[in-house]
């Protein structure tokens, strides 16, 4: 055994079960690392883990620093400051985009780590890179707006070719 504290695990607990405990909140981490603008929900999260939406958080904060909300609203506003600087979008579109539902929430997030409102970051960064994408192309490759159902098929006739 080793004596290290690793988050919520006991700092006498073998190795392998910490590795166990880091694997496992690992699992969770990249859930929403791949579904960062999807609406997230805590228990769904957690089951990745396999832990209670409550022994979650702890262990989460324990390792990584900060709550998983906190951690999810970090990688949406990184990702809304590439939008800002790379995307001819409206801040509204890139809020939705990056997944929070409020502009108000996104806005003040945004001034909180970045230390300037969403319109301020893009006045101050563009104009230094490439030229911005055309909000069609941005929304085109982000698949439209989460929530939005794309219109079904076009039914075709079997004779029809492809």
């Amino acid at each position: 055994m080793v004596r290290a504290s690793i988050g919520c695990v006991e700092s006498t607990t073998p190795a392998p079960a910490r590795l166990a405990h880091l694997r496992q909140l690992r699992l969770a981490k990249d859930a929403m690392d791949r579904d960062w603008a999807e609406p997230l929900d805590l228990d769904a999260v957690a089951a990745h883990a396999g832990y209670s939406r409550f022994h979650f958080v702890r262990a989460f904060k324990a390792v990584y620093g900060q709550t998983p909300g906190q951690y999810l609203s970090r990688r949406r506003i990184e990702r809304a400051e590439e939008l800002l600087r790379s995307a001819n979008l409206s801040v509204t579109e890139i809020c939705t985009l990056v997944g929070f539902s409020s502009l108000g929430t996104f806005s003040t997030r945004f001034k909180k780590q970045t230390r300037l409102t969403p319109s301020e970051y893009r006045a101050q960064h563009v104009g230094r890179g490439a030229a911005l994408i055309p909000g069609c192309y941005a929304l085109l490759w982000a698949g439209g707006f989460p929530g939005k159902e794309k219109p079904p098929a076009k039914q075709r006739n079997s004779e029809e070719a492809d």
